[in-house]
């Protein structure tokens, strides 16, 4: 009996060092954890302002260069050598680890209003790039139902349907639209937040479309009789929403190929997305840069002939709600914006090239 008690407090002697030794594990744990995080902490805010640094030195030498070479105190070809290994400087701080120690853009109320108070910009680069990356996925996704979905309503109206489109399957059509414009601009307002160039217009237009979207699902679709004037609006937007499919599917595959160009020469950066680039690159390029200009030109046109005619039907009272004149507004207003944007990239670049020619000639004047 003695032997089997010595026995028992031998071992819960053994399981009280067992836990003790455990328990002080633990709290070395913590102590290491803690002294990690604190130096880790102190080298971040060293990088931080190292990198703040560097950037206000690449800002201020090219601000320094530009002064000089429009007084023609430097050689033009040497100030066009000087502003590359600048580019370069630039692309390395703000595409590179370094770009994580750089301050954040603002995320924005629309993030904070989804996602609430979180941080979402990612502190590794192959993180921010595979965001990018499904971002590119979810558009060519997107773009081929954009296509697909409008089309097989229209077929459906005319083989199916007796001219006559249903409710629900235009509804689903609207709510999936809903859908597609929350997404595209929840992606967009993260890949900003990481460090791309998305333009502010987009993300705006897609806010655009997603309150058309929302409105439109409260549209009453009235059928016979007289369905086809009553219908008129539908047909035309879901012909445009055809459309703009086609040119969602060129442009994801031009944006592509154009940006893959531009990083190569050190002009853009991994995390930015190239939006309605009408400038051409030598090679492939050369027949779908006017396709996709054209394309878009008609896409603005037909964008607000569809808003118009919606306008048109509401003034008219063959449809009288409400939800008619917003929708046709809100189409007008985006095919405004989207004129101006396209006009402002064009001027941007007509500027850009002017200046080059200008810097190169000046060599052959003097």
């Amino acid at each position: 009996m003695d032997g089997g008690n010595s026995a028992a407090e031998e071992s819960a002697s053994q399981l009280e060092e067992e836990i003790g030794r455990v328990v002080e594990e633990a709290r070395q744990l913590q102590e290491s954890a803690a002294s990690h995080i604190s130096r880790s902490f102190n080298e971040e805010q060293t990088l931080r302002q190292r990198a703040n640094s560097i950037d206000s030195s690449i800002r201020r030498c090219r601000s320094l260069l530009h002064s000089v070479l429009s007084r023609r105190l430097i050689d033009a070809k040497l100030a066009d050598k000087l502003e590359d290994e600048l580019q370069r400087a630039k692309c390395v701080v703000s595409d590179g680890d370094a770009a994580s120690f750089l301050p954040t853009k603002s995320q924005g109320s629309f993030l904070r209003m989804f996602l609430g108070p979180i941080n979402v910009r990612a502190s590794r680069k192959d993180v921010q790039l595979k965001v990018k990356e499904e971002y590119n996925s979810y558009r060519d996704r997107t773009a081929l139902l954009f296509l697909l979905f409008p089309s097989a309503l229209l077929i459906l109206r005319s083989w199916l349907w007796n001219g006559c489109l249903p409710a629900f399957p235009v509804q689903l059509y609207q709510a999936w639209l809903l859908f597609l414009y929350t997404g595209l601009a929840l992606r967009e307002n993260i890949l900003r937040a990481n460090g791309s160039d998305i333009r502010p217009w987009w993300i705006k237009h897609h806010y655009c479309a997603m309150i058309m979207a929302l409105v439109s699902l409260t549209w009453e679709i009235k059928g016979q009789p007289n369905c086809a004037a009553k219908q008129r609006g539908v047909q035309l937007f879901l012909q445009w929403a055809m459309m703009q499919g086609v040119a969602m599917l060129l442009q994801n595959r031009y944006q592509r190929q154009r940006l893959y160009t531009r990083i190569a020469l050190g002009k853009a950066k991994r995390m930015d997305v190239v939006w309605g680039e009408t400038a051409g690159v030598d090679g492939q390029l050369w027949l779908l840069c006017p396709i996709l200009f054209i394309l878009q030109a008609s896409l603005l046109g037909f964008e607000a002939y569809v808003g118009l005619q919606l306008l048109r039907t509401a003034f008219v009272r063959v449809v009288t709600e409400w939800q008619v004149i917003f929708c046709g507004f809100l189409l007008v207003l985006m095919a405004v914006g989207n004129f101006l944007n396209t006009v402002q990239t064009l001027l941007t670049k007509s500027r850009f090239k002017a200046k080059m020619k200008r810097v190169k000639s000046k060599p052959e004047l003097d």
